[in-house]
């Protein structure tokens, strides 16, 4: 993401880097890991900003209520080191599972882990900078995530990728009142399930988290009732995943994340937020005719979720967020769809997905410009955004996007897709 501008500091996690540690596992033969120091991340107070970056930043916030604006999908990660209570799949960190290391090791790198033995502390407090340095700021939504349970109510560590605890995140919102506010995660099938959740929202959870494929739940089970009757008692939203899942290992359960599922919650009262608008992957179409083997044809999750989003039913009470959305593997199709379709952007909420907006890799903003949704003129100054601040830069691209149809009219993201404040009661 090279600009040539100076005052911009090379980011933590460069395409080349990301190459060469790969190249790097390969070449070993999968079994070794490349042994590259990830840097400190540089204080962003020790930093400036070219004057056409400046602009871009005021320009995106022109007509924007900085009080109604949150980051509603923000995670908090850790190795579960000083107490937090935080987990992570041994496999992610050994050398017998090579490509799930350098996954783990990339992630750090993005997030400024640069010391395992202080890992959870250095997660926080680059994000506290990342947050503290937005102007104006935009609070994010910190989001915990809960451990894989079998359907008895058992929890399975051998299935979970990670964890994050809620009370760790409910603390990090009560310490940062100015910069977060808390989700919660809570599996349903847990025994406390119930307790769990209405615990959470009187400490203040603002959300629940679900990813049904890594987790285990199905959105479609049952057992998911009582859950979800209390969520819509409590007026909770659930921020939950859907489509593929390629950020966190989940091969075994990829329809869990078939948008057509969450038709259970809705039918019980809760507000449903489907992650990244389920713009990655095939799912089953349920709403077809099965064959004489039981089968039914396959779809775009995508379009399952606009299906959903179609159902008038639904209305005030379905919503897609827009994280992850610019990423080279989701932008093909669903990205422009959703940008030129105005009507639905009342539907739609900004969320960062952090820390995957600080990969480099998963980043391409000269892809954008060749699909035309983003002026190759803008391109140097928001890649520089990129490698200041992350959090910056996803939310000012997303501001700087555009659709142009045929008849020369430009659609770009409403000020309600980043006025989500209003969904959350924040």
């Amino acid at each position: 993401m090279s600009n040539d501008l100076p005052a911009a500091p090379r980011p933590l996690v460069t395409r080349r880097r990301f190459l060469a540690m790969t190249a790097g596992c390969l070449a070993l033969g999968g079994a070794g890991y490349p042994l590259a120091v990830i840097s400190p991340p540089p204080r962003l107070g020790d930093l400036t900003l070219s004057d056409a970056a400046l602009a871009l930043i005021r320009e995106a916030w022109a007509g924007l209520d900085p009080a109604k604006v949150l980051d509603v999908h923000c995670h908090v990660i850790g190795l579960g080191v000083g107490g937090t209570g935080c987990f992570v799949h041994p496999d992610s960190q050994s050398y017998l599972s090579p490509l799930r290391k350098l996954k783990t090791r990339i992630y750090k790198g993005a997030a400024g882990v640069h010391d395992d033995a202080r890992a959870d502390a250095l997660f926080v407090e680059r994000l506290v900078d990342l947050v503290t340095h937005q102007t104006p700021r935009v609070r994010a939504v910190l989001l915990p995530f809960d451990r894989h349970f079998r359907p008895d109510g058992t929890e399975d560590l051998a299935r979970t990728e990670f964890h994050t605890p809620n009370d760790y995140v409910l603390g990090l919102a009560e310490q940062h009142p100015d910069l977060f506010l808390p989700g919660c995660s809570v599996h349903p099938y847990r025994a406390d399930a119930l307790d769990e959740l209405t615990r959470c929202k009187e400490r203040g959870a603002r959300l629940c988290k679900w990813l049904p494929n890594a987790m285990g739940m199905d959105p479609a089970d049952p057992r998911c009732d009582a859950f979800y009757e209390r969520l819509a008692a409590l007026g909770m939203p659930l921020l939950t995943h859907a489509g593929e899942e390629q950020a966190v290992h989940a091969e075994e359960a990829q329809e869990l994340g078939n948008p057509l599922r969450l038709r259970r919650a809705l039918e019980r009262g809760v507000t449903v937020i489907v992650a990244h608008c389920a713009s990655l992957g095939s799912c089953e179409d349920l709403d077809a005719p099965a064959d004489a083997a039981g089968n039914r044809p396959k779809v775009s999750c995508y379009q399952l979720f606009r299906r959903l989003l179609a159902e008038e039913r639904w209305s005030g009470r379905l919503f897609g967020d827009v994280s992850a959305m610019t990423q080279f593997n989701r932008c093909g199709v669903a990205l422009p769809d959703v940008l030129g379709s105005p009507e639905v952007h009342g539907r739609l909420l900004n969320g960062s997905d952090y820390p995957l907006p600080a990969i480099d890799p998963l980043i391409r903003t000269g892809l954008l410009v060749e699909q035309g949704l983003l002026d190759a003129a803008e391109r140097p100054a928001i890649n520089e955004l990129f490698a200041y601040n992350p959090l910056t830069f996803d939310f000012v691209l997303k501001r700087r996007l555009r659709r142009v149809r045929p008849d020369g009219i430009v659609h770009r993201f409403a000020d309600a897709v980043f006025e989500t404040a209003r969904v959350l009661g924040a």
